[in-house]
């Protein structure tokens, strides 16, 4: 059967128009996040150590339930969490937290070697650590990031704690998004860090500082 050729453009138009119509229903592939990481971008001259000091090993960073995730906790209520949908962090703030560790207590100077676990050296102290809250609170303005770790020294020879204590830094968020959360935890977890390694230097006595 012969088809007019103005119906034929009118039905291939039309086909068209219907492909292009239900390309318009097909889901809108997923916006990526933004990714936001945590580092120590501060520059600062390591003090050397003793050649007595004696080595640390430090284990990888544990996170209480909740903060185990790449996810970036806000909370605008008590003991609600919630995560921002387009912004995460590039890994876990605890593994983040690892090598920001290792820099710090080799720059404190208390420490002949700071490894981290697993290593093939033995280590004369072992520090523990725990991430236990970082979220961006919302209860006041502005918001403040508070960043609270759990540290513990353990003497390896002995197996005993050396000492322990639970390290809590609150900083103001320069904007009330993401953004303002990552710069914030930065600056949290930096002048937590310079905390954590005096304590470890006083935990071994006068003669370990710098």
């Amino acid at each position: 059967m012969n088809i007019p050729h103005q119906l034929r453009v009118g039905l291939v138009l039309s086909g068209l128009a219907l492909l292009a119509g239900c390309g318009s229903l097909l889901p809108k592939p997923a916006v990526p996040p933004v990714l936001y990481a945590l580092d120590d971008v501060t520059v600062v001259v390591a003090v050397q150590p003793a050649a007595s000091a004696p080595t640390l090993i430090i284990s990888a960073p544990r996170a209480a339930a909740g903060f185990d995730t790449r996810h970036i906790v806000y909370q605008r209520q008590p003991h609600q969490l919630d995560y921002y949908a387009q912004s995460q962090w590039a890994d876990t703030p605890a593994q983040m937290l690892a090598p920001m560790l290792l820099r710090a207590l080799e720059r404190g100077g208390a420490f002949r070697a700071v490894l981290a676990a697993p290593a093939a050296a033995a280590g004369d102290y072992r520090l523990d650590t725990e991430l236990i809250r970082l979220q961006q609170d919302f209860a006041a303005t502005p918001s403040r990031v508070r960043l609270t770790v759990r540290a513990v020294l353990v003497n390896t020879t002995t197996r005993r704690a050396v000492a322990a204590r639970e390290f809590d830094v609150s900083m103001a968020a320069p904007s009330e998004d993401a953004y303002g959360g990552v710069r914030a935890a930065n600056q949290a977890a930096r002048a937590l860090l310079g905390e954590l390694a005096l304590f470890c230097a006083q935990a071994l006595g006068p003669a370990s500082l710098p």
